[in-house]
């Protein structure tokens, strides 16, 4: 959420920021409505004002002897109006709250004005694609061959975008989970978490899921609970409405979660296999930074989840995303895209974001800075990675001429050594 002060102090530089995103975005009539609230506050302080000057006159009034009736009839219709007035402000503070709410971040003043993502920027690449030597085959095709998917069954479960892992195939989704929070909190010194997969409205809306992206999630509406869309989630609200030390930051979290969206997604290829599911797995990074810090811990979040992919040899690219591509939260986003050898393109695995203290309002998440007053922490996270699309990549860039899949060698510890997965 953005600062009213901010809005008020500099309301030109905040449409200019906003219509980098979004021509059509405005911070005008947010503006209009804090201008009516102050004016009614105003009005209230000055009738207060008087009602106090004139609560104390009335008992000097009594001891000289003088008529009251008149002032306490005045001073009754007096308090009626402050009343009233009070109710009005009340409703104003409400509709500009929810005004807000529904405004995007800011992006960082580097970040490239562009409004899709043909305008985003590709900063580097790591590894080279493979050269097959052979038919290759889509990573859907391979692991039903392999009978580690069963598309069909899931479907008959639940319905489409929903997939299963079967034998060696459930057990690479968990060695993958395994794998990296091991690497986040052994060599990059992250807390693992292990949070509820429902949420609260107050935490959605601490986020910024709600109320924007409200028809994109799954909802339990007997609780007002809902499913969550990323550990992004509950990890950044663990800490809503406390105030941490100084002294404790950053804090570093990842958690395991499985991940639940109802958006229908693009149509087409990205359908079909595990590449966009209503439900998928996924390991998460969360930091919580001083503001003067917080880009410097962007660099090193986002290279955190790059050495996921080196650690397990898949070629990727990182993106950085323009005005216009990246999340309403986000001040600043790079993507990390895998290759995918049957799309003959990269596609994203990761997305590592500075959100700088737009989130941390909506959760009224602060720390203390030693002598000074509370102030708002700057949030990020990233995925560290996207758990299905992983297994996807690897079945694709690792598949064999003869149908088998070779285990990277990192993930070959889970498999008690194995280096196949084979019919």
């Amino acid at each position: 959420m953005l600062d009213i002060k901010r809005i008020r102090k500099n309301p030109q530089e905040m449409n200019e920021l906003l219509k980098r995103r979004n021509p059509e975005l405005s911070i005008d009539h947010v503006l209009l409505l804090d201008e009516k609230r102050r004016e009614l506050l105003q009005r209230v302080e000055e009738m207060k004002a008087e009602q106090n000057r004139v609560s104390k006159e009335i008992p000097l009034q009594k001891k000289a002897g003088k008529d009251v009736i008149g002032t306490l009839e005045g001073m009754k219709e007096l308090s009626v109006r402050i009343k009233d007035l009070d109710v009005l402000v009340k409703e104003l503070e409400d509709e500009i709250k929810n005004e807000l709410l529904g405004i995007p971040n800011t992006p960082n003043p580097q970040v490239k004005t562009g409004y899709s993502e043909e305008d985003n920027t590709e900063i580097r690449k790591w590894g080279v694609p493979r050269q097959f030597e052979f038919e290759i085959k889509a990573h859907w095709d391979i692991g039903t061959a392999l009978d580690i998917l069963d598309f069909e069954r899931a479907v008959k479960i639940t319905g489409a975008r929903f997939s299963m892992f079967k034998g060696k195939g459930a057990k690479l989704e968990r060695a993958l989970i395994t794998f990296m929070l091991d690497v986040h909190t052994e060599a990059h010194g992250f807390t693992e978490i292990m949070p509820p997969f429902m949420v609260n409205r107050d935490s959605m809306i601490g986020t910024g899921q709600l109320p924007k992206f409200e028809e994109d999630m799954f909802k339990v509406p007997q609780k007002d609970f809902y499913l969550i869309p990323t550990a992004e989630v509950p990890v950044t609200n663990v800490y809503r409405d406390e105030i941490l030390e100084e002294k404790d930051l950053p804090y570093y979290m990842t958690a395991y979660t499985p991940c639940f969206r109802a958006e229908a997604g693009s149509a087409g290829r990205d359908t079909r296999g595990l590449i966009r599911n209503h439900q998928f797995d996924k390991v998460e990074m969360v930091m919580l930074s001083r503001p003067e810090n917080s880009y410097e811990e962007l660099e090193k979040l986002t290279g955190f989840a790059e050495s996921i992919l080196q650690k397990l040899k898949l070629p990727y690219r990182v993106i950085e995303l323009c005005t216009g591509d990246i999340g309403a939260a986000s001040a600043k986003t790079y993507d990390l895209e895998v290759w995918m050898p049957s799309y003959g393109r990269y596609v994203e695995i990761s997305s590592c974001s500075n959100f700088e203290d737009y989130q941390a309002r909506r959760a009224n998440l602060r720390y203390r800075p030693e002598g000074g007053k509370p102030e708002y922490l700057h949030t990020l996270n990233g995925s560290g990675l996207a758990v299905g699309r992983t297994f996807a990549a690897l079945l694709e860039n690792y598949q064999n001429a003869d149908g088998t899949v070779t285990l990277p060698e990192v993930i070959r510890p889970y498999f008690g050594g194995l280096e196949k997965i084979e019919f």
